[in-house]
């Protein structure tokens, strides 16, 4: 990979090659391959795995600065790249059971095959895993290995991923329940292409199915008691906290680079002069910046704090994925205000940013959660 001090313009480079592409994946719903090649070639797959398996060990600001510019371009391919980086980083976290060997083995293919991993837990019976529920996926116990069958939802990256983290229980008296890393592409293992949402619809979120697939005995690389999982780890909520405020901050500084070159161009022959002269637009103008300023710097302070090893509260790094996401929406929102039909029509981005960051309020974990949760600590209740 370029050295670290050219990390930044090779990312804004590629950043501009994905934007160039995502209009056309955004409407046929394609997945980005030729992004995830280029990413392989530039060496950003394996920016967030540890050194000791092989990784380049980015600091968490130093991939939210990747994520905020890949979102800026592509929010779908940074929607993926996040899950490669979440699940690299947890591989070095205290606690990870995983057998070093394994862990070895996918921060290597990532560099040398350009190999993705994402965690597979969303299933139609479970609903959100964040909101408690034991997987209805089962693993049963062979003498050739596990025998695995479930359906999982949601699967971002699913048309490139090498590798599933599968969330799953086993078929034992007292059952365990946790991960097991499949390989891709077992018998038994089909895609079923049911992603065809409002925004980020190039991010291939299709389900997996598992029928009777095969997986070794040592695959089962973390399974637990369910009273063992005690809860989620809040070190890694506030990361993904930090990378997806990072990513639909991007989606909103696109939008706002959009409008301002179309306030500059947009001269009404009523007016005489470009919409930018007027100061409606630029008191919204000023709102959206102050809004991207807001999303700046509570990024840039959570993910320098854990940088340093200060970990918020769960809740609180809730609130700011909350906020940013919020504040996110809002400026999308602003710049639509000031577009009239222009802001709405295919022919222009703007559109298809407002569609995208509308999702920053679906991922986990969602308002209402951070807010009751919030609102219980303040009250004492």
């Amino acid at each position: 990979m370029n050295a670290p001090l050219k990390l930044p313009e090779l990312v804004r480079s590629l950043s501009a090659d994905f934007a160039q592409r995502a209009a056309a994946h955004d409407r046929d719903a394609s997945f980005p391959f030729e992004n995830f090649s280029d990413l392989h070639q530039a060496g950003l797959l394996t920016l967030a795995a540890p050194i000791s398996l092989g990784g380049q060990g980015a600091t968490l600001a130093q991939l939210s600065d990747v994520i905020g510019a890949i979102g800026k371009g592509d929010p779908a391919t940074a929607l993926v790249l996040i899950m490669q980086f979440t699940q690299h980083r947890s591989l070095g976290r205290g606690g990870n059971r995983w057998p070093k060997a394994l862990a070895q083995k996918v921060v290597r293919e990532a560099a040398e095959k350009g190999a993705l991993i994402n965690a597979l837990r969303v299933e139609p019976e479970l609903g959100s895993p964040a909101r408690g529920g034991l997987p209805a996926t089962i693993a049963r116990q062979t003498p050739q290995g596990w025998r695995v069958s479930g359906r999982k939802l949601y699967s971002t990256g699913a048309p490139i991923l090498s590798w599933y983290a599968l969330w799953a229980r086993t078929d034992e008296a007292e059952p365990r329940v946790g991960y097991l890393l499949v390989p891709a592409g077992l018998a038994g293992t089909r895609i079923d292409e049911t992603w065809d949402h409002l925004g980020l619809r190039a991010s291939g979120s299709h389900d997996v199915v598992f029928e009777d697939v095969l997986v070794p005995f040592e695959n089962a690389v973390d399974l637990r008691l369910p009273a063992e999982w005690l809860g989620a780890d809040p070190q890694a909520q506030a990361e993904i906290a930090v990378l997806i405020s990072a990513l639909y901050t991007g989606v909103a500084e696109a939008a706002r680079d959009w409008l301002l070159g179309f306030l500059h161009a947009r001269k009404p022959s009523s007016l005489g002069a470009s919409l930018a002269t007027l100061p409606r637009a630029q008191e919204v103008v000023g709102r959206i910046e102050s809004l991207l300023l807001t999303n700046q710097r509570l990024i840039a302070g959570l993910a320098r704090g854990l940088d340093d090893g200060v970990f918020p509260s769960a809740n609180e790094a809730g609130l700011i994925k909350s906020v940013t996401t919020n504040n996110a929406v809002q400026a999308v929102e602003l710049a639509q205000s000031l577009t009239s039909n222009h802001g709405l029509t295919r022919h222009n981005p703007l559109e298809r940013h407002w569609r995208d960051v509308l999702c920053g309020r679906i991922h986990t974990p969602q308002d209402d959660s951070v807010w009751i949760t919030a609102g219980r600590k303040a009250l004492g209740v």
